[in-house]
């Protein structure tokens, strides 16, 4: 037998909180996340990337990486990294 509503995991279009007003821990809200500028397409969540000390302050604006390998790769040429994130 299915239920309508989902199990308390199921995923919704909204991110954030089903339609029963729960919270969804497993998916991070947008602006918790970014994407590496330098392995684009792999996802960032900003708080972790930062404890772990993968970003870099470039022109303004802070860049999230997705491992440790992209921190000396952006550093070689930001300007490059932060116009394909643009």
């Amino acid at each position: 037998m299915s239920d309508s509503t989902g199990s308390c995991c199921s995923r919704n279009s909204h991110g954030s909180v089903d339609a029963e007003g729960r919270k969804d821990l497993l998916t991070p809200p947008a602006e918790d996340l970014a994407e590496c500028p330098v392995m684009v397409g792999s996802t960032v969540i900003k708080a972790d990337a930062e404890a772990a000390g993968l970003y870099r302050d470039y022109d303004g604006t802070r860049y999230y990486f997705c491992c440790a390998g992209c921190g000396p790769a952006f550093d070689a040429d930001p300007a490059k990294y932060a116009t394909a994130g643009a």
